[in-house]
């Protein structure tokens, strides 16, 4: 098998998380049942991670692009029970509207750093 990309060790991850915490689902949304067996989790991890090895190389570029748009807004089934609607705020704003924050608007302030002492000349 081919080296992993980091981008698809996350999904990886993702999923498997999902996995153990029971929260990973096969098929479509309202028709899925839970995966109960280990092996079946790693075989959707590999796909929706695009590193399958019985798919082509163009299938998994469209596969792993399909689940990166599925983290980017949220529709992941450990994003819809933890209550994260978006990935990738963090930092960005001082609370979201998903995790009940009323000033989602407001930029996050940024913390004064600690001043560095300089290696030759001690304390400035």
């Amino acid at each position: 098998m081919a080296k992993t990309s980091m981008s698809q060790r996350k999904t990886m991850g993702r999923v498997m998380h999902e996995y153990a915490h029971g929260e990973l689902k096969s098929g479509p949304r309202d028709k899925a049942g839970k995966v109960k067996n280990r092996r079946q989790a790693i075989a959707i991890a590999l796909k929706e991670a695009g590193a399958s090895k019985y798919e082509s190389g163009k299938e998994n570029k469209q596969n792993l692009r399909k689940s990166k748009q599925k983290e980017a807004t949220g529709r992941t089934y450990q994003q819809e029970t933890e209550g994260k609607g978006r990935v990738g705020a963090r930092g960005k704003r001082e609370s979201s509207r998903p995790m009940g924050g009323r000033n989602a608007k407001a930029p996050a302030r940024r913390r004064a750093s600690p001043r560095r002492r300089t290696a030759r000349g001690g304390a400035r």
